[in-house]
């Protein structure tokens, strides 16, 4: 919540701002996912695998299915209980950030009367945040008993693709790295593959879709850029086959564990 936080005192305090340094664009609610994926990624791999890992080191696991409980009830529910948590937190912040933008705009109701329709996005899109967010990490726990290593493999894991995704998609020219990319002229590597290659950073799975849902395109310098020029399916069905692929993996995982 605190980029949030952050983001509405900066709004509040734009015109004295405006002022000292210029032109200054807040980053407003299509941004915020972008800003704190980070953040929801090192609470995820730290808070998931106290949900799973505790239960199997300790034999627990079997005490619970000799009740009326199967296998697919008990991953349900540990499912739940940490998206409610993950969900919870992605709208508190957007809820703070559009309060704070909203109160302070010069005018407040008209600020509202353009924007309102900035509320079902973000609600739309914190949803598909917080899907992947809670799956990822959940199925990465199924397959170990130790807490601190489902911990370390996931962030090396989104580290390890983040990088690929640069590489695979980094600017070449002659002057440096990046010259032409700031001229906005980027003739990536791998040609025009790079559109393609950008898709292994899973820092931008959910942030692709959340921009479609925004109808935002990705200026920045990350792997992500290259989104745009992929039909618009494409980013959704990568989506739908890396979060559902994860979350079948963990439901396999737990129906082997109970047979």
């Amino acid at each position: 919540m605190a980029p949030a936080v952050i983001l509405a005192l900066v709004a509040s305090q734009l015109d004295q701002l405006l002022v000292t340094a210029g032109e200054i664009e807040v980053p407003g609610h299509s941004d915020y996912y972008q800003i704190v994926s980070i953040i929801l990624i090192l609470f995820s791999a730290i808070i998931a695998p106290e949900l799973l890992c505790p239960d199997r080191r300790d034999g627990v696991l079997s005490l619970y299915l000799v009740r009326p409980l199967t296998s697919t009830d008990y991953v349900a529910n540990r499912w739940l209980s940490f998206f409610s948590i993950t969900l919870l937190l992605v709208y508190s912040g957007q809820v703070i950030l559009f309060a704070g933008l909203l109160l302070s705009a010069d005018a407040p109701f008209d600020y509202l009367r353009d924007n309102w329709l900035d509320v079902p996005r973000f609600l739309a899109a914190g949803i598909l945040v917080a899907l992947f967010t809670t799956t990822l990490p959940l199925a990465v726990s199924a397959f170990t008993l130790r807490r601190a290593f489902a911990a370390a493999f996931i962030i090396g894991f989104f580290i390890i693709s983040a990088a690929a995704g640069g590489i695979l998609t980094e600017c070449e020219d002659e002057h440096g790295p990046g010259a032409r990319e700031i001229a906005g002229e980027c003739e990536p590597l791998t040609g025009d593959a790079a559109k393609w290659f950008g898709l292994v950073n899973m820092f931008t799975v959910p942030i692709n879709v959340s921009d479609l849902i925004f109808g935002v395109e990705d200026d920045s310098s990350g792997p992500s850029r290259f989104a745009g020029e992929l039909p618009t399916i494409v980013p959704i069905a990568w989506y739908l086959t890396v979060t559902g692929g994860l979350a079948f993996l963990l439901w396999w995982r737990y129906r082997r564990i109970a047979a």
